[in-house]
C-alpha cells in the first residue's frame, strides 16, 4: 500500500500548490483592480473639485464701474459701459470692460493714469497684432461652461479687418484694448499685476 500512496502524495501536493497559486493570483488581481478603481475615483473627484473651484472663481465675478479702476476726475470718457471684476484660481485679479468711447480721447486718458512704478510702465499705448488676443480668448472660451460670457464678438473681430488692438501697461494695470472704429465699441481687458 505504501507503494501506491507514496507516488500519489506528490501528485496531490502538486495539485494543491497549483490551486494555492491560482488562488493567490486571483487575490492579487482582485486587489490590484480594487486599488486602481479607488485611485481612479480619487483622481476624478480631485479633478472635479479643482475644475469646479476654478470655474466658480471665474463665474463668481462682480460688477464694477470703469471709473472705479480708472478715476476720471469728473469728466466721463466712456459711455454705455459694463464691467466685471474677477479672480483667477491663482489669485490674480482682472477686469473686463465693454463700452463706447473715442479712441483719440481714451488712449491719452489711460496713458495719464497714475502708476505705482514708472520704470515698469509704458508712456504710450502701442498698436499690436490682434491674432494672439483672438487665439487666447478662443482658447479660454473652450474651457468655460456655456453662457459664462458671450463669444459672439469673437466672430466679429476675427472677420473685421478694421478692428484695432492696443496694449498699455501702467503698473499694476496691464490693459489690452480691442477697438471697433465703426461703432466706437471698446472691449478692454485689464490684468492686475502684483
Amino acid at each position: 500500500m505504501k507503494k501506491y500512496i507514496l507516488p500519489v502524495i506528490p501528485v496531490f501536493l502538486l495539485m494543491s500548490c497549483s490551486k494555492i497559486e491560482e488562488k493567490i493570483d486571483q487575490t492579487v488581481q482582485k486587489t490590484t483592480e480594487t486599488v486602481q478603481q479607488k485611485a481612479q475615483q480619487a483622481v476624478e473627484e480631485t479633478v472635479k473639485k479643482t475644475v469646479s473651484e476654478s470655474l466658480n472663481s471665474l463665474t463668481n465675478s462682480q460688477d464694477v464701474k470703469f471709473n472705479q479702476v480708472f478715476p476720471d476726475a469728473g469728466k466721463p470718457v466712456v459711455s454705455e459701459e459694463t464691467g466685471k471684476k474677477f479672480k483667477f484660481p491663482n489669485g490674480s485679479e482682472g477686469y473686463l470692460f465693454k463700452y463706447k468711447s473715442d479712441i483719440a480721447l481714451l488712449l491719452p486718458f489711460l496713458e495719464k493714469q497714475s502708476t505705482s512704478d514708472e520704470n515698469r510702465s509704458d508712456k504710450t499705448a502701442r498698436k499690436i497684432d490682434g491674432q494672439s488676443i483672438i487665439d487666447k480668448i478662443s482658447f479660454v472660451s473652450k474651457f468655460l461652461p456655456e453662457n459664462t460670457f458671450d463669444t459672439n464678438f469673437l466672430e466679429d473681430i476675427e472677420n473685421d479687418k478694421n478692428i484695432e488692438y492696443y496694449k498699455l501697461k501702467r503698473f499694476p494695470n496691464n490693459s489690452t484694448i480691442i477697438y471697433n472704429p465703426k461703432n466706437q465699441t471698446i472691449i478692454q481687458y485689464v490684468e492686475v499685476n502684483k
